[in-house]
């Protein structure tokens, strides 16, 4: 009982503003990071119709360095993964899709770094005002057993109800901003998700655009066996063993 009383007092004497305070606080850091990475999901924005048509008219005439260069100044997260991929062209499609892979893993976390407060916010913020309602009330039977005790019935009674049922109301308040801060929060938060999924996407279509060229020039190019009996003539090329050389058969 010692431990109940002790914490009962620690929360009358805290009090509930500072819950209200907190509460603030949370909200201004949450769309302080909402401004941010929209400006940042605004910074890699293109027309990734334009870039998938620009890319697909230097691959069709075999220019890997001509499409690099156009990507070259572009910020985009498709545009990143495209020239990753296309840097490692020469190494062959599999190089190239791991690179595009790495790149693509790399954009995403840097495109949900700090959504992870929002999503926590908009769970969370609605606990914390129900909190803070909780020592108000606290703080109204309080008021109530010390206002019972001194008036002792009558009229007096029923005015120490009347101001508790006023410190209840105004406990209230907590839980409402409480859900106001967590509001804004998953929202924001289902946005810049749905943001960072359309742009995975559109990633992913121009990856793609790049692997189909890369396979489809390494299907063109023949093998060295193919070649060398394409020199010659169609005739197979055999090599004598241990570097002797054929000898023609007597007669």
């Amino acid at each position: 009982m010692h431990t109940v009383v002790a914490v009962k007092n620690l929360l009358v004497q805290s009090g509930a503003s500072w819950v209200l305070w907190l509460l603030f606080a949370l909200s201004a850091g949450s769309i302080a990071i909402a401004i941010e990475r929209w400006l940042y999901f605004r910074s890699k924005d293109d027309d990734v119709r334009a870039l998938a048509a620009e890319l697909d008219a230097h691959l069709s005439n075999g220019s890997v360095a001509a499409a690099l260069d156009a990507l070259r100044p572009m910020r985009s997260i498709g545009a990143i993964v495209a020239r990753a991929g296309l840097r490692l062209a020469q190494r062959g499609s599999a190089a190239a899709d791991k690179g595009m892979q790495s790149a693509m893993a790399a954009e995403r976390k840097a495109l949900e770094a700090r959504l992870a407060y929002l999503g926590t916010l908009g769970n969370n913020a609605p606990f914390v005002g129900l909190f803070g309602t909780v020592i108000g009330v606290i703080l109204a039977f309080e008021q109530l057993g010390q206002a019972t005790g001194a008036a002792g019935g009558g009229a007096a009674s029923q005015v120490a109800s009347a101001a508790v049922m006023a410190a209840i109301a105004e406990a209230l308040v907590a839980t409402a901003v409480g859900i106001g801060v967590a509001l804004p929060a998953v929202a924001a938060y289902n946005y810049l998700q749905r943001r960072i999924a359309a742009m995975l996407d559109d990633a992913e279509t121009l990856s793609n655009l790049v692997l189909a060229y890369l396979a489809t020039g390494e299907a063109a190019q023949p093998s060295r066996v193919e070649s060398a009996r394409a020199a010659h003539g169609g005739a197979a090329i055999d090599k004598p063993m241990n570097g002797e050389a054929s000898r023609p058969e007597a007669a």
